[in-house]
């Protein structure tokens, strides 16, 4: 057997980046050879011939060299392997593309074979902000919209990418690429248009939708959970009444349930999911959050299941939307909310125990807030 480290190993090695993902390439070996040799290898979906082994990824590569198995890549600068000894093998152009700093196709073809790679270009160019994109990419990139090849692709598959795509340094070119080169269906139905929907009225917001949304998860990078809450919370913005533009009355009940349709479309997890739902519903209000009352407080808090990850989360956006950092001044009311007990004798009452509690933690919030002022 010949082993061979592969793609994005390599190119971060080369580019002195933390290696996340190690990837080999087999020759020489069938899949029972391959089982004689790790016997603890597990097998991996319905790929034929792709292994687990200890974490690491080992695939039973069907060409018959490595070089003709680089030809095979997405992009130029993950065209490339080492082998047991540290020599490096490149395609052509993978070397320069990578020291010029620039995301080219191995082939348009190769797009075509698996247009997921289409979805992961638009991730690459999130993690690579300072790369050029070719002209070669955004053509095999509208290839594949064009074709609507996405729509064969598995759920979780580009659901992967979109997770991934919020860790990179600029996120927003992710969702600015897909838009350029027509790739936001079938998966991102929301985002239709993104780029002709006024972000909102002089002075609050100028540009489009897209560049508003696309601004937001920059600032929020490179947290891959509030990324996805900022590609989230103005999706109701595109539902609302063109008559009214660039207002957008109750985006925010509109969003909600376009924001869960989008997170169950591309099968996140439940909390991806609640997460950008709650994105979607209560980013407005948590940005007025200095002047509400403390019973719109308190309900707020509860809202959001009292959980300080969930409240952390949601003033996190906040601050990455508006600029405003709130989220201190929501701990304290939540800690308040947290400390107050119910007096023995209003509790088993029913609903009337609920009302009382939620009083006291309404006095309590006010008090808070009297003594901030």
């Amino acid at each position: 057997m010949k082993f061979y480290l592969v793609g994005g190993a390599v190119r971060d090695e080369l580019l002195h980046r933390p290696v996340q993902d190690h990837d080999i390439v087999v020759f020489g070996a069938d899949e029972t050879t391959f089982m004689q040799r790790f016997p603890n290898a597990i097998k991996v979906g319905k790929r034929t011939g792709v292994y687990i082994v200890q974490g690491v990824e080992y695939t039973l590569s069907p060409a018959r060299s490595i070089r003709e198995d680089l030809e095979t890549r997405d992009l130029t600068i993950n065209a490339m392997a080492r082998d047991n000894e540290g020599k490096i093998i490149s395609r052509p152009q993978a070397l320069d593309d990578l020291t010029r700093g620039i995301l080219r196709p191995v082939a348009a073809a190769n797009f075509v074979d698996d247009p997921l790679r289409a979805i992961r270009a638009a991730r690459f160019a999130a993690w690579f902000p300072d790369f050029t994109v070719h002209p070669d990419l955004i053509r095999a990139m509208e290839l594949v919209g064009r074709s609507n090849l996405l729509a064969d692709v598995a759920a979780e598959r580009v659901g992967n990418e979109v997770i991934k795509a919020g860790r990179g340094p600029r996120p927003g070119r992710f969702l600015e690429l897909l838009t350029r080169t027509g790739l936001l269906a079938p998966w991102f139905l929301e985002l239709h248009r993104a780029d002709t929907v006024p972000a909102g009225p002089p002075p609050f917001h100028t540009g489009s939708l897209l560049d508003h949304i696309a601004t937001v998860m920059n600032r929020a990078a490179p947290d891959p959970d509030l990324v996805w809450m900022a590609l989230c919370h103005d999706l109701g913005k595109g539902g609302t009444d063109p008559g009214q533009w660039p207002r957008h009355h109750h985006h925010e009940h509109i969003g909600t349930p376009m924001a869960e349709a989008l997170g169950k479309r591309l099968r996140l997890s439940s909390r991806h999911i609640r997460l950008g739902a709650l994105a979607a519903r209560y980013h407005m209000i948590a940005g007025m959050y200095p002047t509400l009352r403390p019973g719109t407080r308190v309900d707020l808090l509860d809202r959001l299941g009292r959980d300080e990850t969930t409240v952390s989360a949601l003033f996190r956006l906040v601050k990455a939307d508006s600029g405003d950092d709130l989220l201190n001044l929501a701990l304290k009311d939540l800690a308040t909310i947290k400390a107050v007990r119910l007096p023995e004798k209003y509790r088993n009452l029913g609903p009337k125990s609920g009302e009382m509690l939620r009083l006291l933690r309404c006095r309590e919030v006010k008090k808070g807030s009297s003594r901030n002022t």
